[in-house]
């Protein structure tokens, strides 16, 4: 009787040992999925063909295409709508879209409601000359709500949307809508004494600035890590960027926004937001919530 219990015993053992590296070996697979938020079609003459091989070098799963509005913000050349949603449906297991156009314009909404209605997850890059609290942003924001998708802004002061001081305004107004910031002033906020004419600032960073307090304050607003403005808010001061990171990690998510055609390397921005992610968040819990799961929980992207 003894020895059918032992032998029960270890089967048992087994059984559960096994569990254990099936568990294991689920999350170690888990942990390789990486979604790119920021990234953009006709960029800087990238081909389409030089982009799925770009983020298939990353180690990207899967792409969030940003396309431009009917025209192109100056100094900004990159693909429209259209050309976004012609590579994700000829690489649908690698790419999904954005609609966007110009908020203030008469065809604003019905550009963007044709393309939430094909199937775009959200609307953005929203890089254009505005107030961020304007009614031209309202009305984006109006539609975002309707459609219930979020919204991706690009901050730049006395460049595009405007004014971030008063953006809490908007996040109070339209609290079902989710708000991701992106870019320089965006990223600049994090330090409580930030200069807004300083696009990429240096040094120690003195926690509580208007981005971090639109994060802490604000459950419909997340942040986009992408750009060098996104790198060089980790870079500047590594030590507030662990703790920012860790305080901040259910509202955080990976974005490359790069130009280059390698996927690696010092000319791959992508690549090093995320070497500095892995180094600053080293904790794979951590790591997974901002790589992919807050981007599948607040775009509904899906693998």
């Amino acid at each position: 009787m003894t020895n059918l219990a032992d032998s029960l015993s270890r089967r048992g053992l087994l059984a559960v040992s096994a569990g254990c590296l099936a568990t294991a070996a689920a999350d170690a697979k888990d942990d390789l999925r990486v979604i790119d938020i920021h990234q953009h079609t006709d960029y800087s003459g990238r081909t389409d063909d030089q982009l799925v091989a770009h983020q298939r070098k990353m180690g990207v799963t899967k792409t969030v295409l940003l396309p431009s509005g009917y025209k192109h913000t100056p100094g900004l050349e990159l693909g429209n709508t259209e050309t976004c949603i012609n590579l994700a449906r000829s690489h649908p297991k690698e790419f999904v879209y954005f609609g966007n156009e110009l908020p203030d314009i008469p065809t604003a909404r019905e550009v963007l409601e044709k393309y939430l209605k094909a199937g775009a997850l959200g609307i953005g890059e929203q890089k254009f000359h505005v107030d961020c609290d304007s009614p031209h942003m309202q009305l984006v924001a109006e539609i975002a709500r309707e459609h219930h998708v979020p919204v991706l802004m690009h901050f730049q002061h006395d460049t595009y949307n405007l004014h971030i001081e008063r953006f809490h305004t908007m996040l109070e107004k339209f609290p079902k809508v989710n708000f991701i910031g992106h870019a320089q002033t965006w990223w600049a906020n994090i330090d409580r004494n930030c200069d807004q004419v300083t696009m990429y600032p240096k040094g120690k960073v003195t926690a509580g600035g208007i981005t971090d307090r639109l994060l802490s304050d604000y459950p419909n607003m997340y942040g986009d890590l992408s750009a060098g403005s996104g790198l060089n808010s980790m870079l500047r001061d590594e030590d507030h960027a662990r703790d920012f990171l860790r305080r901040h990690q259910n509202k955080l998510m990976f974005g490359s926004d790069c130009t280059d055609a390698l996927g690696e390397g010092d000319t791959c921005l992508g690549a090093k937001i995320l070497a500095a992610v892995r180094r600053l968040a080293p904790e794979p819990k951590m790591q997974r919530k901002i790589f992919h799961q807050n981007a599948m929980r607040i775009i509904k992207v899906k693998f």
